[in-house]
């Protein structure tokens, strides 16, 4: 999970590096051509985006180097942590509910998914098969059971 997750990203940032390094200064260099830079929407447009994609660049970065520093054989081979995917009962109404837990500042969701440092994912971290997670809301406090784990390492294996 870790690794396609780094391989995503770094996809990404070699994608945009191109766009900064190669496509940009072309289209700069084109607008710059046409003359007259303070009404030139097309000049202004590739700045903007210039700026944007340095800006995205950085924190692709910022996020390899989270992820590089994260040790798997550390995580939790039987509790809840990174990448555990958790089914759930509540406690009051015997709803089952499932999610997987993903590092902490995805760009996408898809169904399911939360944060680790969500409230329901800071309520399930640490916790094993059959314990309770206390999920703290503004109006009550949810009691959900662990009912099935599948941890990170259980992915990989």
């Amino acid at each position: 999970m870790i690794e396609a997750l780094k391989q995503k990203l770094t996809d990404e940032a070699e994608k945009l590096r191109y766009e900064l390094n190669v496509t940009l200064p072309n289209e700069i260099r084109k607008a710059v051509e046409l003359g007259d830079l303070r009404e030139n929407s097309e000049y202004k447009a590739a700045l903007e985006r210039q700026q944007f994609v340095q800006a995205r660049l950085g924190h692709l970065t910022q996020r390899l180097s989270k992820l590089s520093s994260i040790d798997e054989s550390q995580i939790a081979v039987d509790a809840v942590g990174m990448g555990s995917k958790v089914v759930v009962e509540d406690q009051a109404s015997g709803e089952r509910e499932a999610y997987h837990l993903i590092f902490g500042d995805a760009e996408e969701f898809e169904e399911g998914q939360v944060t680790m440092s969500s409230p329901i994912g800071r309520a399930l971290l640490g916790k094993k098969v059959g314990e309770v997670a206390l999920l703290k809301l503004p109006a009550r406090t949810r009691k959900l059971t662990i009912v099935q784990l599948a941890t990170i390492h259980d992915e990989v294996g």
